[in-house]
């Protein structure tokens, strides 16, 4: 197995016990934006300040960055911001598992902004395998009990937010991978840790802001909320940098559909965790994105 393939799983497993800690919090006493703003303050720190030691240990001297860079870098962490705002919104709509599975929308629109941002294209039969994902989708876009036409039942507030959700995740995903690509180094690794630091101090100065002017008061909360929200920046930190490596080692579509194999994940946490039950139709929808992810990895 590439070793990108295992590094897409490291990703996946800290990215749903983030999504995990995040809807505890969102569930308690935070915001929306405080749930998201707690992954950054936790984790940029760290990230900024282990950059150097990881540049003095591979010898690498500091890179330089280009307009290119940043361009890339802000445009993947706003997007990175508004969609992880619409999945913690979506948790509040939705279980934790099809809330998990709506944002996989991504995998669809990854494939189409990085034929446009980037000039990357994926194969028939890999986009073949990621229709399969967004049959599977579709299917849990639709509301509980199945009353109503099927329009109003599919135009919810929880589908507006999933698709939403996806489509930001993609421009960020390939934004990523485009400041990755611009990096001057032979080492992923490195290429993916300067490219997160940038990421994530921009974010955590962004919303900081943000939040000061439109959220009074919250920025003290997460503080106040450190013990759950300390292990939100943790787990992202160790996420992101999985996902950066992999983006940085391969198509930003391919990464993110073998990302799918997170609806797994999302479906035990769900039952464990949350003691939330699946409906057929949802478990129908799971196993064809699932199936989708399977057929993923024969075909790479």
């Amino acid at each position: 197995m590439e070793p990108w393939i295992l590094i897409t799983f490291g990703a996946v497993a800290f990215q749903t016990l983030r999504f995990m800690l995040q809807k505890q919090l969102s569930q308690a006493a935070l915001s929306a934006s405080g749930a998201t703003f707690a992954r950054f303050l936790y984790s940029a720190p760290i990230v900024i300040a282990a950059l150097p030691f990881i540049l003095r240990a591979t010898d690498t001297p500091w890179p330089e960055t280009s307009l290119r860079f940043w361009l890339f870098a802000w445009a993947g962490g706003a997007t990175q911001v508004l969609a992880t705002v619409c999945m913690v919104m979506l948790f509040r709509s939705r279980n934790f598992a099809v809330g998990v599975t709506f944002k996989k929308t991504e995998v669809v629109m990854t494939a189409l902004v990085g034929l446009v941002l980037l000039g990357e294209g994926v194969s028939a039969a890999g986009f073949a395998a990621i229709l399969v994902g967004l049959a599977g989708v579709l299917v849990l876009s639709d509301m509980p009990g199945g009353q109503g036409r099927w329009l109003r039942r599919v135009m919810n507030r929880a589908a507006g937010l999933g698709v939403l959700s996806g489509l930001l995740f993609a421009v960020s995903g390939v934004s990523y991978r485009g400041a990755s690509l611009e990096i001057a180094s032979d080492l992923p690794f490195v290429r993916a840790a300067v490219t997160l630091a940038a990421v994530t101090g921009s974010q955590l100065v962004a919303m900081a802001i943000w939040m000061r002017w439109r959220e009074p008061g919250e920025i003290g909360r997460v503080v106040g909320a450190w013990r759950v929200a300390g292990w939100v920046g943790l787990t992202s930190m160790a996420g992101s940098l999985c996902w950066f490596t992999a983006f940085t080692l391969q198509n930003a579509a391919y990464v993110n559909a073998v990302g799918q194999s997170e609806v797994v994940l999302s479906l035990l946490a769900s039952y464990v965790f949350f003691r939330e039950r699946l409906t057929l139709r949802e478990g129908i929808g799971i196993a064809l994105i699932t199936a989708s992810v399977l057929g993923l990895i024969l075909l790479l």
